[in-house]
């Protein structure tokens, strides 16, 4: 009798080893972003028994279970049964996304994992929020512990909905004995992304706000990848930050970046910001500039604690942000076509950003220029 295939050999060798691995992780949002990145992932950890991808399209990844649907849909139930542990990651905080439509599909699909996971016999959802629903205020500790407060408000963009996410999730294990919640707080997310602090680093001169401190701790995709890898492996549970080690003060980051700062007055800055989203010209709303202001770096103690470590440097992460965003060109968070943003400058930007040049010469004029 003829040996089988190497192809069919190596199906049952792989059949064999999943029958003695550990757990079945499901992964919402799982045909992009991060998503895609942590299934490509957990599908090659020789832990992980078997990964449910469930998206509302097929990703490209053979090696996991598929299921299409919309996580808000309640038949999510029967399509996480067999599952241990799920990561939700099909929030959506994009900048152009309508907020009320965005609010609406990630407080609900969020509301739906949680209970169609219990329903299911789940005993494990991961969330992945950010370290922005600490806030960022300028009497914050550095770095904040991961216990701290979360002193956020929903002015910036998405803020609002993570904070919801989290609230739920601190409800459900109380609703559904049983079932564990770990969240996951990433640091300004870095590799592929696209939000208002990464778009910060298109404009020709950085904005800073005349008496604020900016600190900046940044958080590489791959790192976070691996950190919601060790919690679907419950390497590390509860709630946790992940980014890299330490943080870089403004003047780092411009020394480093290469690009000059412009300052403006915190009324100035602040007001016109405001003006400018709510005529529609803007992506980004007022709230986004606390970010840029005060800081909200976090301690990565409990991930420290449980063995893992950050690969990437926040220097190596400003780094690959500054060469992903080259060629871009935005002004007050408002992407443009290269034929604009040559003929803009830096003068361009301040008109951009006050909207008028009026205000321009105000700003000026209260800097004693």
């Amino acid at each position: 009798m003829s040996s089988p295939d190497p192809q069919v050999r190596a199906a049952r060798n792989l059949s064999t080893r999943s029958a003695a691995r550990g757990p079945v992780v499901a992964v919402t949002g799982a045909a992009s972003g991060v998503g895609e990145l942590l299934t490509r992932r957990l599908v090659a950890c020789e832990e992980i028994k078997q990964v449910i991808a469930i998206d509302e399209r097929r990703g490209e990844i053979p090696e996991a279970q598929w299921h299409i649907l919309d996580v808000r849909d309640p038949a999510i139930a029967e399509k996480l049964r067999g599952a241990d542990v799920v990561v939700h990651l099909a929030v959506d905080l994009d900048l152009e996304t309508d907020a009320a439509a965005r609010t609406a599909y990630n407080v609900r699909g969020a509301q739906t994992v949680l209970t169609a996971a219990a329903a299911a016999g789940v005993h494990r959802v991961v969330l992945c929020t950010s370290a922005m629903v600490y806030g960022a205020l300028p009497d914050n500790d550095i770095p904040l512990s991961e216990d701290a407060e979360l002193r956020a408000t929903a002015e910036a963009t998405g803020v609002g909905d993570l904070l919801e996410i989290e609230r739920l999730g601190r409800r459900a294990p109380r609703a559904h004995p049983g079932l564990n919640v770990t969240v996951v707080r990433p640091a300004v997310l870095v590799g592929g992304t696209d939000t208002a602090l990464t778009r910060y680093f298109e404009s020709p001169r950085l904005l800073v706000v005349a008496g604020s401190r900016p600190t900046w701790q940044f958080c590489h995709v791959e790192d976070l990848v691996s950190a919601l890898e060790y919690a679907a492996l419950e390497k590390a549970d509860g709630e946790f930050a992940v980014g890299c080690d330490g943080w870089l003060e403004q003047e780092e980051v411009e020394e480093l970046s290469g690009i000059r700062r412009m300052e403006l007055p915190s009324a100035v800055a602040l007001g016109a910001a405001a003006r400018l989203h709510r005529i529609g010209l803007t992506p980004s709303p007022a709230g986004d500039l606390a970010y840029t202001m005060h800081p909200w770096v976090v301690s990565v103690g409990r991930l420290h604690d449980a063995g893992w470590r950050p690969r990437w440097t926040n220097e190596e992460v400003l780094a690959a942000l500054l060469e992903e965003v080259q060629g871009r060109h935005t002004l007050a968070g408002r992407r443009l076509g290269r034929k604009d943003a040559t003929a803009a400058g830096a003068a361009g930007a301040t008109v951009a950003l006050l909207g008028t040049a009026a205000l321009v010469r105000r700003a000026r004029k209260r800097r004693g220029l």
